[in-house]
């Protein structure tokens, strides 16, 4: 084993231990991506959506259905609003900076939506080239990282309740990561509030990439949509907590989330591991301009409206 690798295993289980914690491993994977490289190049696609994906549905087991009803609702009308202003705002900004159309359309999606996750979803479906994918990823990812250390600061720094960060973050940063990396480290119930809503904005992802589908369409030609299944996972794990035998111990579930907790911030260090110069200058600043303009009024008007309104 090279000590490249032995290094990436001691910081995992550094990052693991009670001294870890999410911000702390995007950080050490941004470090040692610039520095020494990724040692495990391979697990930072699939396998990393993957652990993502099992860490959102085990942390269904720490909330109560009606805890998820509750934040859903509460947190549809800023949904809602977030979804069809970052489209329109993206369409018109991406216009004045004559950014190529399907980036401003992965762009715009990958803001209005889950980031990483409607992208992946939104470009087969637009017929995106792998370059278009690379370029919208990068801007999405680059805007993530910077969230993750940003939106906490100025959380506490305004006086933020919990419930209002959670809502704030969950319909203003664009992955999931992202979004509960942040909401960790302000509070549990901001990473109740958070996570909930975060995923009831994940489900525009089915009918937007159907409707992009139409609109770039070709004659007799199929196209596969994502469904973004793990949602649902998530709210039958919320279930199981909510409808288990009072014999159950509370320990069971404690134990599953704390599970769900370490897969977050695994993955977070792999999001971190996957950055790279090539990536920086591949995005261009077109793209990347587009993507933090955006990004920018979104939170700005979201923020505005939840300490309004939230």
């Amino acid at each position: 084993m090279s000590w490249q690798k032995a290094l990436f295993f001691i910081l995992v289980l550094f990052l693991l231990s009670p001294w870890g914690s999410p911000a702390m491993a995007l950080a050490l994977g941004l470090v040692m991506a610039f520095t020494i490289g990724n040692p495990f190049p391979e697990l930072s696609g699939n396998p990393a959506k993957y652990l993502l994906q099992t860490s959102v549905v085990l942390l269904g087991f720490g909330m109560n259905l009606s805890a998820v009803y509750k934040a859903g609702k509460e947190g549809i009308i800023f949904i809602v609003c977030v979804v069809f202003g970052a489209l329109l705002l993206g369409f018109l900004i991406g216009k004045l900076l004559k950014t190529p159309g399907r980036i401003t359309t992965l762009v715009s999606t990958g803001t209005a939506i889950c980031g990483g996750s409607a992208i992946a979803a939104i470009g087969p479906a637009i017929k995106a080239e792998h370059d278009e994918m690379s370029v919208s990823l990068g801007t999405i990812f680059v805007l993530n990282a910077a969230a993750l250390f940003l939106f906490p600061a100025i959380g506490h720094s305004i006086g933020m309740t919990e419930a209002q960060f959670g809502l704030w973050s969950a319909i203003a940063i664009q992955d999931t990561s992202s979004v509960v990396g942040a909401s960790s480290l302000y509070g549990p119930q901001a990473l109740a509030v958070a996570t909930t809503v975060k995923l009831a904005r994940a489900l525009w992802i089915a009918p937007l990439a159907l409707a992009l589908a139409f609109v770039y369409r070709d004659s007799g030609s199929k196209t596969k949509i994502a469904i973004p299944w793990f949602i649902f996972l998530f709210v039958a794990a919320a279930a199981i907590r909510t409808f288990a035998p009072d014999k159950t111990p509370p320990s069971l579930f404690d134990a599953i989330v704390n599970l769900a907790k370490a897969g977050f911030t695994v993955t977070l260090f792999l999001i971190g591991l996957s950055l790279t110069r090539q990536m920086l200058r591949r995005v261009g600043w077109r793209p990347f301009m587009l993507g933090t303009v955006l990004w920018l009024i979104i939170a700005s008007a979201a923020l505005w409206a939840v300490l309004r309104f939230g």
